[in-house]
C-alpha cells in the first residue's frame, strides 16, 4: 500500500480475453500493449480459457468489471498504487471495428491525456 500522502500512480494494466476472440487477439492485445507502454506499466493478460488464469479473470470482472454469467471480452482494468482497480474498457459484440473505435476513443480521451500530463513537483 502506498503512503497516504503519495499521489496514486498506475501500477499495472490487466486485460481479460480469449485467444479465439477477434475483438481480443490481436486487436485488443495490441492496443493494450500500446496503452501499457504509454502508462509505463506492466501488462498482464488473463485468458479465460487457461485453467490457471480463469478464476482470477472471473474475479476481477465480477468485482470491478461488466459481469454477467457469460461476460463480454475483452475487459481492461487499470490497477493503482493505492490498491484500487478501475474498469477502463469492455469490448463490443458487434463488428471488431466497433471495439477498435472504442480503443481509439480511450486513447483520445481527456482522462488519458490528464493522466499522462506531467505533474508539478
Amino acid at each position: 500500500m502506498a503512503h497516504p500522502t503519495a499521489p496514486r500512480r498506475p501500477q499495472r494494466l490487466t486485460v481479460v480475453l480469449a485467444q479465439w476472440c477477434p475483438h481480443c487477439v490481436p486487436l485488443s492485445q495490441d492496443h493494450a500493449r500500446r496503452l501499457a507502454a504509454r502508462l509505463k506499466v506492466p501488462l498482464r493478460i488473463l485468458d479465460i480459457d487457461r485453467r490457471g488464469e480463469v478464476r482470477l479473470a472471473d474475479r476481477i470482472v465480477r468485482e470491478h468489471g461488466d459481469a454477467s454469467p457469460d461476460y463480454l471480452i475483452p475487459q481492461v482494468f487499470l490497477e493503482w498504487s493505492d490498491g484500487a482497480i478501475d474498469h477502463l474498457f469492455t469490448g463490443f459484440s458487434e463488428q471488431t471495428a466497433r471495439t477498435d473505435r472504442a480503443w481509439r476513443d480511450l486513447f483520445a480521451s481527456a482522462w488519458l491525456k490528464a493522466l499522462l500530463r506531467p505533474r508539478a513537483s
